[in-house]
């Protein structure tokens, strides 16, 4: 019997379950089979499963304190390129420095940003954590095969070269999560570097003069350095600057500890420094 249109977007899904570790197998495979009805490739589908499952775990094991079973809550959006997930709690909330105890929680969510197209997490203390990410339809060579994207991970860091700049955004921020796992930085920290180098890609692709990319990552004591170039002469002073946020009168610039323009043979570079821990 027809009851009437229904308020629930086309293909979308909304799930509520109490945060437990046998809940977090049925959302793996809701959300799987909801990916496999959109299209998703088989490497899509893996990441999306592990992306899930860790970012469930975490509401399980943290988000409530002494025991209490509180609620687990997701909500999957799709769309033409891909699916869009969201996993949240109303518990504790994370704290920006976790602890030696937390430590999974850290590199649960490091593993969540290099998986994800976009990422990024949200809350607080008391405030509960939201979780969103993004997995793209072809889980891998989203290139075309024209147009390579090379990456080369060694012990101190990585050396990317993207074939076109358009496809910074998602090759960035899969790189800088890889980089944040495998060293002790805060979740703040990978929040902050997430935001920024999003934004970054954003604004960067139309300044690249020959449309490829080089970026260098690196690791040092106090944290993560990201040089990005070459760009046309004057364009990292102006992603610099589109870093702005209208009508707040400030700057995502605030979240790194040092930001700075290079000049170089082949163009301008952008050099951003991200420390361990936020200075104070």
């Amino acid at each position: 019997m027809n009851n009437g249109p229904t308020t629930e977007r086309p293909h979308g899904l909304q799930v509520k379950l109490p945060a437990k570790a046998e809940n977090v197998a049925v959302i793996r495979h809701a959300l799987a089979g909801l990916a496999e009805q959109i299209g998703m490739d088989e490497a899509g589908v893996s990441d999306l499963k592990t992306v899930v499952t860790e970012a469930c775990m975490n509401v399980v094991v943290h988000a409530y304190p002494d025991g209490a079973v509180g609620s687990l809550e997701v909500e999957a959006e799709p769309d033409d390129d891909g699916l869009t997930i969201t996993v949240s709690d109303r518990g504790t909330g994370i704290s920006p420095q976790a602890d030696s105890g937390r430590a999974s929680l850290k590199l649960g969510l490091s593993l969540i940003a290099a998986l994800s197209s976009s990422f990024s997490i949200s809350g607080g203390l008391g405030r509960g954590t939201e979780v969103m990410m993004r997995i793209p339809l072809s889980g891998g060579g989203t290139n075309g095969g024209s147009s390579p994207t090379k990456i080369e991970l060694g012990s101190g860091g990585a050396e990317l070269s993207v074939g076109r700049a358009e496809l910074l955004e998602p090759v960035l921020a899969r790189i800088v999560g890889a980089l944040a796992a495998r060293r002790d930085l805060s979740i703040e920290r990978l929040s902050d570097a997430v935001l920024v180098t999003d934004a970054i890609a954003d604004a960067a692709p139309s300044r690249f003069a020959n449309g490829c990319v080089h970026l260098g990552l690196s690791e040092g004591e106090e944290g993560l350095e990201l040089k990005l170039g070459p760009m046309e002469p004057g364009g990292a002073a102006q992603v610099r600057a589109e870093l702005e946020v209208p009508g707040v009168g400030g700057s995502l610039e605030a979240l790194v500890d040092e930001l700075s323009v290079e000049e170089g043979e082949e163009g301008d570079y952008l050099v951003i420094c991200f420390a361990s821990v936020r200075s104070a």
